[in-house]
């Protein structure tokens, strides 16, 4: 699926004001929007119509979007999650991100920030991630498919979130290469370094880790080169 501006986007949020303005301004760009004000009906609604994008707020009624998140992609809901957060505080974002989620944005927030995060999730899941010759890359017994979306480990599909999918392509379209976390940043979030935490890239490693590693505590893979970034060995 390509870049598409008639995506469907789920939004998960407990105060009526906030969902109605966001759905205005969603429809209004051509996005088709399903509301939900509590995270259980949230998820009911994921596992049934699969929508494109879910935005999701970090208190809700019935519970933490924390643990709705994490619950979401336990369920193998994979599709980019946009968490909703309080200003200034850095341990919800954090939080967020290590529970799966792709990106953030802090209340209060514009129509047009939120709009280009948007459109810079469904282009990373779902757009084109390079234009490169080959749809395989083998990293030891891991084989990355871009045709099909997928990496695996032998016959065993990796459960990857379409960040984690992009972050491990990249990496692995530089194999031996030290890259900054800016560079990361750029190519994988398609954003300026200066508008995102670099720690964003620092999460999506340490979960990554966890799914291609053996032992994720002692990578072999995925190495952090300091006062740099990191390099993924072959």
């Amino acid at each position: 699926m390509s870049e598409r501006a008639h995506a469907h986007i789920l939004i998960i949020e407990d105060d009526p004001g906030i969902a109605a303005r966001l759905r205005r301004g969603l429809e209004r760009e051509g996005y088709q929007v399903t509301w939900k004000n509590k995270g259980e009906d949230g998820i009911a609604f994921g596992q049934k119509h699969s929508p494109d994008l879910i935005i999701l707020d970090v208190r809700l009624p019935d519970g933490s979007g924390f643990d709705f998140c994490r619950h979401m992609r336990a369920m193998k809901l994979n599709q980019p999650i946009l968490m909703l957060t309080v200003r200034g505080d850095e341990m919800d974002k954090v939080l967020g991100l290590e529970m799966g989620a792709d990106d953030y944005l802090t209340k209060p927030f514009g129509m047009r920030e939120l709009l280009s995060r948007i459109r810079a999730l469904i282009r990373r899941a779902y757009g084109e991630l390079s234009s490169t010759s080959s749809d395989l890359f083998y990293i030891r017994d891991i084989v990355i498919d871009l045709s099909q979306g997928r990496a695996t480990h032998g016959d065993t599909n990796i459960n990857l979130t379409p960040t984690e999918f992009r972050l491990l392509t990249y990496l692995a379209q530089h194999p031996g290469q030290a890259l900054s976390r800016a560079q990361i940043l750029n190519a994988v979030w398609d954003m300026d370094a200066g508008l995102m935490d670099e720690r964003v890239v620092n999460v999506h490693i340490r979960r990554l880790r966890e799914k291609i590693e053996l032992d994720s505590s002692k990578p072999e893979i995925l190495l952090t080169v300091p006062g740099i970034g990191y390099r993924l060995v072959k």
